[in-house]
């Protein structure tokens, strides 16, 4: 058996009003190459009071981007680390302030600023050359744990598909709650429900261990607290609870493996342009033969937060739609050797694939 051997986050600062420690955070890293930082901040917060607090000095450079409705792709990195070079050259880093898209684009970027050519060349494991520069996340909402996985998901002209390899996982983060409180409650569900589905999914399959299920338990534990006990809710408690639990839940993944949802997911996302984490929970729901005891308690969370996914999606795709739908989510053969062990390659056809999708 092959061993993981993962890197993982350098440095981690947590608690309420850490953000205020970001300028002190990266002086010592402003000395590297051209003397500056590139901040790419989710298009959300321009306008707003965050973006007066990011603590940049006047040789940055701030991109804010918009990740609505689309996820990143690889024209958008690709055309962003050329502009940026031919501006002031090599960063000192690169600093990610959003979502899951906005530090996928933040790894993303910091490896693609020291390897040659378009990032399309890069998707799938281990095939970056060379380490990226600094890159330091600050998440806004938690759920994707992509504040923590070695993966920067980028949409290509042919596949949906991370940079995956131990250059992508961030130098820093800072975890900071009081950041994720404005977060609109359907997406605060969404999001959260990710972290839910990745262990659910950790757990659920042939490639979990001891390490992946002790994050996991305990993400999950975290989750439970925060969707379904008797205090549940966007309160400061649970913002605190549910950033760890996002953390816990992309290490829990890291060490073991998605399934069967997120496998659907990349390809529902892929031709349909669907946000991840929402694809996520529109698929979840009807996976009840495979996670019987986690959708149960997820319908169980939709019911208590009034949540309302569609249905019935089906009806609108022809079977060219469904085959290419489901092309993209049979070239994940990890994920469904992790589903359903090794003779998957005999359960998961292209016609099941095709069937789950008519499901939703």
């Amino acid at each position: 058996m092959q061993h993981k051997n993962f890197k993982n986050i350098d440095k981690v600062v947590y608690g309420r009003g850490s953000f205020n420690q970001l300028a002190e955070t990266v002086e010592p890293i402003r000395k590297e190459n051209k003397n500056y930082f590139v901040y790419v901040v989710d298009n959300y917060f321009k306008g707003k009071p965050l973006s007066n607090k990011l603590q940049n000095k006047p040789e940055d450079l701030i991109y804010y981007i918009n990740v609505d409705p689309h996820e990143p792709t690889t024209e958008q990195i690709d055309t962003l680390r050329d502009e940026v070079l031919s501006k002031k050259g090599l960063p000192s880093g690169i600093i990610g302030i959003g979502g899951g898209s906005i530090m996928d684009i933040a790894k993303a970027l910091s490896l693609m600023f020291t390897n040659e050519g378009s990032s399309t060349l890069y998707q799938g494991l281990n095939l970056i050359k060379k380490p990226g520069i600094y890159h330091l996340g600050v998440p806004t909402i938690s759920g994707t744990g992509a504040e923590v996985s070695m993966t920067a998901v980028l949409t290509g002209p042919e596949k949906k598909l991370g940079l995956k390899c131990d250059w992508t996982v961030f130098n820093q983060v800072i975890l900071d709650p009081e950041l994720i409180a404005s977060v609109p409650t359907d997406w605060w569900f969404y999001t959260g429900m990710d972290t839910y589905i990745h262990c659910i999914e950790s757990h659920g399959g042939i490639r979990n261990n001891a390490f992946s299920l002790a994050y996991g338990d305990k993400a999950l534990e975290l989750c439970r607290e925060v969707y379904l006990s008797e205090k549940s809710g966007q309160t400061p408690d649970n913002d605190d609870k549910l950033m760890v639990a996002s953390l816990m839940g992309g290490l829990s993944l890291t060490y073991s493996e998605v399934g069967v949802c997120h496998a659907l997911s990349y390809g529902l996302s892929k031709i349909h342009g669907t946000r991840h984490c929402y694809a996520n929970c529109v698929i979840f729901q009807h996976l009840e033969d495979i996670y019987p005891k986690g959708v149960k308690e997820f319908n169980q969370m939709i019911k208590k937060h009034n949540i309302t996914l569609p249905q019935n999606l089906h009806k609108e795709w022809d079977d060219a739609t469904l085959t290419a739908m489901a092309t993209v989510s049979y070239n994940l053969p990890f994920m469904w050797n992790h589903a359903f062990g090794d003779n998957y390659k005999e359960i998961a056809t292209l016609d099941y694939i095709k069937d789950l999708f008519r499901r939703l």
